[in-house]
């Protein structure tokens, strides 16, 4: 922005040559903002621009260094009068040039100027005073800091903002660029925009380019990118055009935001919802064949009522175990606690074997055995005394293949079933054994009953366990 001395110094003889009246004509029409002082500093003519510009008018022979009301530096601190550069041009017999100030008016308002202040000397040489000619170039600092605002703002953006031309070759490259997508700015920019678009998106540019010429904006556009480890991304895109002075489309700035976290947790819910879906109309189904089975097994309404409730407590207990897992499975030893822990004995029960995670399969039916030995224990056998006791192991043989368990109640009363073919029978040795694709079998003697199960491991364990 400086005015080249050797155009201005011609200008300055020119004036120099006139009558005082005509020079002082002339610099009154300008309209950039002129004033003159003397070798102290006091002033002695300005014009109306300067006025104008410092929003008052100050006293020819009183003021000293510049009209300015107020004056502040650019980043804000006030500048004294004496320490402008008209001041420091005069103090120190040197023309200062390329410090802009601000310029605080009566009303207020501010103005952003820089100065040209510059000896004056007669035909001797001699120092007689100073003219200076002040530019207003407050637009110029609004949109430099816009620029600054809007170039920090860009950086600091978790986003990735991007421009490129319209041959699609990168422009420019954020951090946030950097962080989704692991390029460098000194990697990428220069290349071609198609390196970030796998081979079987590659359709979508042409098509995003033909709208982006048309002048169209596109917003949220979800599609799917590369990172430089070659890893997929879900980004979510908005596509605007850059467009030069004339109005026309030069570019385009792309704002990318890697969604892939959203987009997995999207996938998870719709996959654990398409799971609970299917595991409560299988759950559905073990009701309905519990209700069918309980009542041909029952006598009374009574008695059937109570034991249904009780099956489906037992259903529900797993169900929480599933729920709070998110349907990853349970332990063993977590089902068989729940199971055991409404009748309020756990003291009796031992539990030995490794800790093996169950499919929600295998947690359901599982658990359903548990519920059908905890509830004859609690009638007949160690839970209805204060003796004996209940051991259940578990194990994986056959070189990790198979499962096997055994629950032994054993040391309490005389064994005793509900029935020799009652609902809880047929559960230990057909719809538990069956539905986990292995065998049961239920053994009594005089005072101890065991159940043992054996199924293929894939049945039973989930896999990330």
């Amino acid at each position: 922005m400086d005015i080249p001395q050797s155009k201005f110094a011609p200008s300055l003889a020119a004036l120099h040559d006139m009558d005082s009246f005509s020079r002082d004509s002339i610099i009154m029409c300008l309209p950039a903002a002129v004033y003159t002082t003397d070798t102290s500093g006091i002033i002695t003519f300005y014009n109306k621009a300067a006025a104008e510009l410092w929003g008052r008018e100050p006293k020819i022979g009183e003021d000293e260094w510049c009209g300015s009301w107020k004056l502040y530096r650019l980043d804000g601190t006030p500048m004294a009068h004496d320490e402008c550069p008209m001041a420091v041009t005069l103090h120190e017999q040197r023309e200062v040039r390329g410090l802009a100030a601000i310029a605080e008016r009566p009303d207020g308002s501010r103005v952003t100027f820089l100065p040209y202040p510059t000896l004056l000397r007669n035909k001797h040489g001699e120092i007689v005073g100073a003219l200076n000619m002040l530019l207003d170039i407050s637009a110029q600092a609004q949109e430099e800091e816009s620029v600054q605002r809007l170039a920090a703002i860009v950086e600091s953006s978790d986003d990735a903002i991007v421009s490129k031309d319209l041959t699609g070759m990168i422009k420019s490259w954020n951090k946030g660029a950097e962080r989704i997508f692991g390029y460098t700015a000194e990697e990428i920019i220069g290349r071609p925009i198609t390196v970030l678009i796998p081979l079987d998106r590659a359709e979508e540019e042409p098509g995003i380019v033909s709208r982006i010429r048309a002048g169209q904006r596109i917003d949220h556009y979800e599609t799917i990118r590369l990172r430089k480890d070659g890893r997929r991304i879900h980004v979510s895109l908005t596509v605007s055009p850059v467009k030069n002075s004339a109005g026309v489309v030069i570019g385009a700035s792309k704002i990318a935001r890697d969604i892939t976290d959203r987009k997995e947790t999207e996938e998870r819910i719709l996959m654990l919802m398409r799971e609970v879906n299917h595991r409560v109309k299988n759950q559905y189904a073990v009701i309905l064949s519990m209700i069918r089975e309980t009542s041909n097994r029952t006598s009374n309404a009574v008695e059937f009522e109570q034991q249904i409730r009780e099956r489906i407590m037992a259903l529900a207990r797993s169900h929480d175990l599933l729920v709070h897992a998110e349907w990853r499975g349970a332990t063993v030893s977590e089902l068989i606690l729940a199971q055991v822990k409404p009748f309020g004995n756990e003291a009796n029960i031992t539990l030995a074997g490794p800790p093996i995670v169950l499919l929600p399969n295998a947690v359901q039916y599982l658990g359903i055995a548990f519920h059908e030995l905890a509830t004859n224990s609690a009638k007949y056998g160690v839970f209805s005394v204060e003796r004996g006791n209940i051991i259940v192991d578990w194990h994986v043989g056959d070189e990790g293949r198979t499962f096997y368990l055994a629950w032994t109640e054993s040391g309490g009363p005389p064994v005793k079933l509900a029935r020799k073919q009652g609902f809880g029978k047929t559960v230990l040795e057909r719809v538990t054994p069956l539905s986990l694709g292995g065998e049961g079998m239920l053994g009594t003697g005089s005072n101890r009953i065991v159940w043992t199960v054996h199924a293929p491991m894939e049945n039973i364990a989930a896999p990330h366990a």
